[in-house]
């Protein structure tokens, strides 16, 4: 979680030829969004909320399902058992997708692999509106879970675009519109099949993305691959992903992190129902189901945390956020179960706290290498959806034996591990220091150091570019020239 400032190793341009005029050989892409090197696009706050849209929206394809589960048992003739493995299918999906799917964001050109996604979860969510085969109903859940993994393509598309003092803040669009359609989905799911068949919770999906898919053709720049050119191949890239995984320590601090926050996130979310259903509150499905509004609540303060993560070091904005997640956790495990303030205060803290958290991570992460930031994002996710596993299953098991007080202290105990994981690592070491605070404690972050490229080369680069050079622990503190991977016609505001 640093922000050293090392000599940084300039990348190579993209290639300044035009770019492609049509996706998959026959749709014409429109001509102001074609890449010109001549004619610079601007990375404006509309296309930042579309980027938004699109997330909301696919990945709400792997939750409608969650408060559903009852309905299927009666329309397909099953158990409360055999459906159960639905959630837990698309689930699996996901997290294929994300560990097969996203990292090609960093190989080839990500308009016509976004536009291929969309089409693809579209099509096979009209298979779940029609079939009346529980096997294939299950079938095409993975389906659709494995492609509907745009969001994890949006983030590194919008880091990518975004100038250096606008980065956090559209990171904290997109990654607040995901989080935010994982909520709207269960409420969106819940309400109307209070109402009507399951079915048409899915019908509504096929509609919702039919329109993202034309509002991404009308809207969605087309920009060259990261890594054009360089030979890399699909192969290479999960060579690397693991090589990334066991050598950056700003990577597996980031991992440790994530996975501690994310299993307090889900934990809190998935027992909520247990606690809610039983004494004191003896509440009802649908308005257990309205206490999503109270996680949309937190996630509306992400522009805020945006703007402020933008100004601040990622460390330091990691460490509020993780310590207001603790400052929740403890009103939960004091008071959750005796009064249901307690539990709405923890519910919107944990949720906009976790939601800063995630910002100031992936800010950090993405530093890493600026060429590599899909490869990046699909580690941290797979941490984090560990930790999800993690904190439904195991706190879901300490709540049924032990009660909703011993579930929370166990949260609690998690929010104490990921603030030791950060303060293992102070906020500007270099690149590959594992322990230590050297660099100081500054605060401010520091665009005009490596702000926007590499805390250091990476390992291909420092072999093709200083094959000689000393030790990264002998590089020297100076300061680098700000944007120095970002192409000039995109440098600006916007």
């Amino acid at each position: 979680m640093s922000s050293s400032s090392i000599v940084p190793v300039v990348p190579e341009p993209i290639e300044s030829k035009q770019g492609a005029t049509h996706d998959f050989w026959f749709l014409p892409i429109p001509k102001r969004l074609q890449y010109d090197p001549g004619r610079p696009f601007q990375f404006t706050t509309l296309l930042n909320i579309a980027f938004g849209v699109g997330g909301t929206f696919v990945v709400m394809n792997v939750y409608y399902c969650q408060p559903l589960l009852i309905q299927f048992a009666d329309s397909f003739g099953a158990t409360d058992e055999d459906v159960a493995k639905i959630p837990t299918l698309v689930q699996a999906g996901y997290a294929c997708g994300i560990l097969l799917i996203s990292p090609l964001g960093d190989l080839i050109r990500r308009r016509p692999l976004l536009l291929l996604l969309i089409f693809l979860t579209t099509t096979l969510t009209i298979g779940l509106c029609l079939t009346n085969s529980l096997v294939a109903f299950e079938a095409i859940s993975f389906l659709v879970g494995l492609f509907s993994i745009c969001t994890q393509i949006f983030i590194p598309y919008a880091a990518d675009l975004a100038p250096p003092h606008r980065r956090s803040s559209a990171i904290s669009i997109v990654l607040s519109a995901a989080l935010f359609g994982v909520l709207l989905a269960r409420v969106i799911g819940g309400l109307i099949a209070q109402f009507t068949s399951w079915r048409v919770v899915y019908y509504l999906a096929v509609g919702l993305q039919a329109a993202t898919w034309l509002m991404l053709y009308i809207v969605l720049p087309d920009w060259p691959a990261n890594n054009a050119g360089s030979g890399l191949t699909y192969f290479g890239i999960m060579k690397t992903m693991g090589k990334f995984a066991l050598t950056e320590p700003t990577l597996i601090q980031a991992s440790l992190i994530s996975f501690a926050a994310s299993a307090i996130f889900s934990n809190y979310w998935v027992t909520l129902t247990y606690l809610l259903d039983d004494a004191p509150y003896h509440y009802s499905t649908l308005v257990i189901g309205m206490f999503g509004f109270v996680g949309m609540a937190g996630v509306s303060t992400s522009p805020f945390v945006g703007r402020v993560v933008d100004r601040l070091d990622p460390w330091w904005a990691t460490l509020a956020s993780s310590l207001l997640i603790m400052v929740s956790q403890a009103i939960q495990t004091g008071a959750g179960g005796i009064n249901i303030a307690a539990v709405v205060i923890a519910g919107f803290g944990i949720d906009g706290a976790r939601q800063a958290q995630q910002v100031s991570i992936a800010t950090s992460v993405y530093s890493v290498d600026a060429k590599a930031r899909s490869r990046l994002n699909a580690v941290l996710l797979i941490s984090i959806f560990l930790g999800f596993v993690m904190g439904t299953n195991v706190g879901s098991h300490i709540f049924v034996r032990f009660g909703w007080r011993a579930d929370s202290a166990f949260a609690m105990g998690l929010g104490a591990l990921q603030v030791v994981f950060l303060l293992i690592r102070g906020p500007h070491v270099q690149r590959f220091t594992w322990f230590g605070y050297e660099g100081g404690f500054g605060a401010r972050k520091k665009l005009d150091t490596d702000e926007d490229g590499i805390n250091g080369p990476s390992d291909e680069e420092k072999l093709e570019k200083n094959a000689n050079a000393a030790p990264p622990d002998c590089e020297r503190d100076v300061k680098g020239p700000k944007d120095v991977d970002r192409p000039e016609h995109l440098t600006g505001s916007g």
